[in-house]
């Protein structure tokens, strides 16, 4: 039997008959537990604030130390350990002080085998149900102590999304969140972050597609004076400032190879080389990547290792595009109007019912930040206290009429075109504006520029 942790809960035994240790070793052992034994009631309790056991099982009837005794002690030193009382001289009486001191359960000598094993199970899955919900309170707490409030939406798939989060967010695995541009993968970083056991660590984050890479490497490991033009001084890099918190690795699919050498380095070993140092410098911070980037396609491409992606993957958070969340499009249209109108110091406008039927009936393919630039956009351009249709984006309310049935077989354009088009009517809609456009996209002005490069698109 293998726990949540993946390690076999641990048993400790106090009897004070040898023969009844000896049997329920072997018993146990054969059943997938990991039982410490406890020769009489001064052992076990010894071995109580030794070991910490997941689970007690104890006889009541012991001399100068009872089962009782055992219970109380076991209890005074972890609350939520399940304690287990075998007695040969059962009386209704033992029962209810059994009971009432907090036993999890009251066995009977001599017992069968399969009956033990069984409560043995069901105490130790309360264990693990009773740490999961301390877990996850802990988790809530430390959000609201951040002041950070769950992020906003209310769908089955938003919430699901934050469910994971918030089971995996106190531990230390690295996340790999993915999804389309606009999704709030950075929002889900942050998150996870408060919800962590780092949460007084700093989060630090880096697009590593803004930065070409010679300057990415310096700004993730550090350089040494003199390491390059430029280098007037020793610098630590993200990954040693991060230390105690969490480093978020935003567009990690745009890195290049050498690059991604040298993560997997840092991930591996949990230490990293500073540009033009020789010895390596260990790090502390809980890493959290994201991608917009299908990578199992970037594996065969060759554009991305395999070995540092099973690196990254230990926690895979898939965020659902806008498109898939029409439920939370009013609610999440809402929060943007009353946080907006804060930072303007001004009262909150309000959508009419036409504009927020139009708002979810568009596809968003730039998902909730495209969401939230059109309404920042229709706050400017509403007088009153009523946003209506013709203060929102054209590509918003525009229709276009789709032919039913078609004869011809569609041809099929590659990822390069579809993305080269989709790029080139964004920034047709934002009238030729590339730092508008590049938020629309949901990458760096850089990134823009180096791909409208490569279209042959003039500055």
């Amino acid at each position: 039997m293998i726990d949540a942790s993946g390690l076999k809960p641990s048993v400790l035994i106090v009897d004070d008959e040898s023969g009844i240790l000896d049997s329920l070793n072997i018993l146990l052992r054969n059943e997938g537990f990991s039982p410490r034994l406890a020769h009489g009631g001064k052992e076990g309790l010894e071995k109580i604030s030794e070991m910490s056991p997941d689970i007690v099982l104890t006889d009541i009837r012991m001399p100068n130390v009872t089962g009782v005794e055992i219970l109380a002690a076991a209890r005074e030193a972890d609350p939520d350990v399940p304690v287990i009382l075998m007695t040969a001289q059962a009386t209704l009486q033992s029962a209810m002080q059994a009971v009432n001191a907090g036993a999890f359960y009251y066995i009977q000598k001599p017992f069968r085998n399969d009956e033990l094993v069984a409560i043995l199970r069901r105490a130790a899955e309360h264990r693990n149900l009773r740490a999961e919900n301390k877990s996850l309170k802990q988790a809530i707490r430390r959000a609201e102590r951040a002041g950070g409030p769950r992020p906003v939406g209310t769908s089955k798939s938003w919430l699901d999304v934050l469910r994971l989060v918030e089971t995996v967010a106190p531990t230390d695995s690295t996340v790999l969140i993915q999804g389309e541009s606009g999704t709030g993968k950075e929002v889900i970083a942050r998150y996870i972050h408060e919800l962590s056991t780092r949460t007084e660590g700093p989060f630090l984050s880096i697009n590593c597609g803004a930065l070409p890479e010679s300057l990415l490497e310096s700004e993730l490991f550090g350089h040494v004076k003199g390491s390059f033009t430029g280098a007037v001084k020793d610098k630590i890099g993200l990954f040693g400032a991060s230390s105690k918190g969490t480093f978020f690795l935003d567009e990690i699919g745009e890195t290049t190879p050498a690059t991604q050498v040298k993560l997997l380095r840092a991930l591996q070993h949990r230490e990293v080389i500073p540009v033009g140092a020789t010895e390596a410098i260990p790090v502390d911070t809980r890493l959290v990547a994201a991608t917009n980037r299908d990578l199992d396609e970037e594996i065969r491409a060759g554009n991305f290792r395999s070995d540092l992606y099973y690196r990254l993957n230990v926690i895979a958070i898939h965020l659902p595009p806008l498109r898939q969340r029409q439920d939370d499009i009013p609610i999440l249209a809402e929060h943007f109007l009353q946080r907006i109108a804060g930072l303007r110091g001004e009262e909150p406008k309000r959508l009419s019912g036409a504009a927020r039927e139009a708002l979810i009936d568009y596809a968003w393919p730039g998902n909730v930040r495209e969401l939230e630039n059109a309404l920042e956009r229709s706050i400017i351009l509403t007088a009153g206290p009523e946003i209506d249709v013709p203060a929102l984006p054209e590509r918003v309310t525009q229709r276009r009429a789709e032919p039913l049935v078609s004869t011809r077989t569609p041809p099929n354009p590659t990822l390069d075109a579809v993305e080269r088009a989709y790029i080139m009517w964004v920034l047709q809609t934002e009238n030729g504006n590339k730092s508008r456009a590049a938020e629309v996209l949901g990458i760096d002005p850089s990134t823009l520029y180096r791909k409208l490069s490569r279209y042959g698109v003039a500055e």
